[in-house]
């Protein structure tokens, strides 16, 4: 990546980005057609940026399910950062942000199951309700990862949850 673009992605400056935009109107494509690969979305959701974040969303919706070398999605780095609120953002703008997968399947709802993150694990069952059935290479859910790593109000609410899908699905 142009050391221009990282220098913008890193800064949040909206400004640089449509700068390098008029100089190479290719510049995201050419990231684009990478396969793994740090993309501006990745430098800026790490740092929290959320308006730089959301500007690339909109322009290059792809890099949101890109994996750079180290096999994360922008998602699974905001999440890491702690940086709920870009979450969100990130998943009213795509629901099924919820279910891509980062290296070893691990879903972002699988992850926030692993950390017993409440707010986010509600958030991502209310967005993309079938999720709760992905699984890891492992073959496990965020029922198994919420119990085996002790989070026991992680995994009641999953167990609500999927009690709550059941008798949704009965009555159809």
């Amino acid at each position: 990546m142009d050391q221009s673009l990282r220098d913008a992605a890193e800064q949040g400056s909206i400004d640089a980005l449509y700068a390098l935009i008029r100089r190479d109107a290719n510049v995201l494509e050419k990231i684009n057609e990478i396969q793994f690969v740090e993309t501006p979305l990745h430098i800026a959701a790490s740092a929290g940026h959320t308006m730089f974040a959301m500007e690339i969303m909109r322009l290059k919706p792809s890099f949101a399910r890109k994996l750079n070398q180290d096999g994360f999605t922008p998602i699974h780095l905001v999440l890491q950062n702690n940086k709920t609120r870009l979450v969100y953002q990130l998943v009213a703008v795509d629901k099924d942000l919820v279910r891509v997968q980062r290296r070893e399947g691990v879903t972002p709802l699988h992850y926030v199951a692993q950390i017993g993150n409440l707010d986010p694990l509600a958030e991502f069952l209310v967005s993309s309700p079938m999720s709760i059935k992905d699984v890891t290479i492992q073959r496990e859910t965020a029922l198994h990862i919420a119990l085996n790593n002790k989070h026991l109000h992680a995994f009641e609410l999953l167990i609500r949850w999927l009690h709550w899908i059941t008798i949704k699905d009965a009555s159809f």
